[in-house]
């Protein structure tokens, strides 16, 4: 629907129409306000989306973001959404050479198997039950944290009472979490495995003094409660398109093809002006809410520009004609492609990455992981497709900072590719460029982005996938009691920089939606 029709005043106009955005305008169309959602792409849902990248091929992959773990159940009941999510059995695979053969840690199949894939490892019970301690401790922190996220924002205090544990507290808000993986893991493999969740879309070390390693950690071992990534049931696209339906069954007008390029507010009421094929267009509202990043969101009302932001990640997606058989044949590819496969992920290969990529070099060894949607998920997948055994890969490489590209992004980005495949390659029983399915052209089907291809296609500030550095979830100067407030009152921030954004949750937009009617009910 174009912005032509209609009113051109609303209630609230909200810019950017991907999942944040779009939890926004369908709280605020069910509450009975009148909402437009102005979209620069042809599409909404931004990063959350589900295309078809390979010529000719009936697969629709999750292109960008792939996984669900933040997106609180309340939103999705709410607003009567028609999606599901899958749970995975098997928790990740991390395949190592020891004493000369190849073997491997599975994380998953229930407790007994676990414990036993640890022992093999390890040579004892020991790591397993350190595990199995500090992971009761991340759930009860989980429990506690991940309802404060739809709620006004707590003070610290308040969240630190409300965790009642200090021990944890010391060891995921104050200390380096490499400390707490140091002290309670002694094997290099387990302790790498830990630390990932920490540095996913985050370029930072162990013990970087910003803690910004803990904050990413955090936000991975909270959703839902229990910190499970579970896969979304016809890829990320299936939750942002009944996003859209929901905002336009309640009656809010998308208008895709629409660029929002200025915001004038005089702190009562705002003007967003617009442009698109059609011609330029200027909506009225009572309220904005920006979807869009923090450097977006400066560049339409005239502020001064937040500090840069970096992304530091390779993304991968595949398609693959059958799995690989791996070295260690004691694991079925099934399983360990099931949940997350961790590449040069040992906490020595970590920091050895880290350092290097600090020094503006690429890794010799990146570290990155995978995951196969298809093999939880197979409606992704044509029915030929499926039957022919075809498979997704999505592999998500870290320690990639957006620096490294800026000299040549194409000869890096394929560089940086060939290097990583090359250590998944070495512990495959068969080169992944023979299981590779080709294109109606006749090409592999395989496609990589570097953070400069994500700015490019998506917005993203520099790259990174959560707009910005990750926040604390509670007040602190300036933020505002939902979280989304700006210096402009009648402007807010609902997108993934907002305070408790970034991954796909909903929580800003949520938070945006709620406080426009809080304050509208005063």
């Amino acid at each position: 629907m174009s912005a032509h029709e209609g009113s051109r005043s609303y209630d609230a106009v909200i810019v950017g129409g991907g999942h944040n955005g779009l939890v926004a305008a369908a709280y605020l169309a069910r509450a009975g306000r009148s909402v437009l959602v102005l979209e620069r792409l042809d599409h909404t849902g931004g990063a959350a989306v589900s295309t078809r990248p390979f010529a000719g091929v009936d697969a629709r992959l999750s292109r960008y973001s792939y996984l669900v773990s933040l997106l609180p159940a309340k939103i999705v009941q709410d607003l009567g959404l028609d999606f599901r999510l899958r749970t995975r059995d098997i928790s990740s695979y991390t395949p190592v050479e020891r004493a000369g053969r190849p073997t491997g840690l599975l994380v998953g199949g229930g407790e007994r198997r676990t414990r036993e894939a640890f022992a093999r490892l390890t040579g004892g019970d020991r790591e397993y039950d350190a595990w199995q301690r500090f992971y009761g401790m991340t759930g009860r922190v989980a429990r506690s944290v991940f309802p404060t996220l739809t709620e006004p924002l707590p003070t610290r205090e308040e969240l630190r009472r409300r965790v009642g544990d200090e021990e944890a507290w010391r060891a995921l808000f104050e200390e380096p979490v490499g400390v707490a993986v140091e002290e309670r893991f002694t094997d290099d493999l387990v302790r790498g495995v830990v630390l990932t969740d920490a540095l996913i879309g985050t370029f930072a070390d162990a013990h970087d003094p910003s803690l910004a390693q803990n904050r990413c950690f955090l936000y991975h071992v909270i959703g839902g409660g229990t910190g499970a990534w579970d896969v979304p049931v016809g890829g990320m696209g299936a939750l942002t398109d009944a996003l859209a339906g929901a905002a336009r069954a309640a009656g809010a007008v998308i208008a895709t093809g629409h660029e929002a390029v200025r915001i004038d507010t005089d702190g009562r009421s705002a003007e967003v002006a617009w442009r698109s094929a059609d011609g330029e267009g200027v909506a009225a509202a009572r309220h904005v809410l920006v979807g869009a990043s923090p450097q977006a969101l400066a560049a339409l009302t005239g502020d001064a520009p937040p500090a840069p932001a970096e992304g530091a990640q390779l993304k991968v997606n595949m398609l693959l004609k059958r799995l690989p058989r791996l070295r260690d044949t004691s694991v079925d590819p099934r399983e360990a492609f099931a949940g997350t496969f961790h590449i040069a992920e040992g906490y020595g290969q970590l920091a050895d990455a880290h350092a290097r990529a600090s020094a503006g070099e690429l890794p010799d060894a990146p570290p990155s992981e995978i995951y196969c949607h298809s093999l939880t998920d197979p409606t992704i997948l044509g029915p030929d497709l499926a039957a022919a055994g075809h498979h997704t890969l999505t592999l998500f490489g870290l320690h990639a900072p957006a620096r490294l590209f800026e000299r040549d992004n194409d000869a890096v980005r394929e560089e940086l590719l060939r290097r990583t495949l090359a250590q998944l390659d070495a512990h495959l029983a068969e080169p992944l460029a023979d299981c590779l399915a080709t294109d109606a052209d006749g090409r592999p089907c395989i496609e990589a982005k570097s953070p400069l291809d994500l700015e490019r296609d998506l917005g993203l500030p520099g790259g990174h996938i959560f707009h910005r550095a990750l926040s604390w979830p509670w007040a602190q100067d300036g933020t505002g009691r939902w979280g989304v407030e700006t210096r402009h009152p009648t402007v807010l921030l609902c997108g993934a920089g907002a305070v408790r954004g970034g991954g796909v949750s909903g929580v800003p937009g949520h938070n945006a939606a709620m406080a426009v009617l809080e304050r509208e009910a005063r």
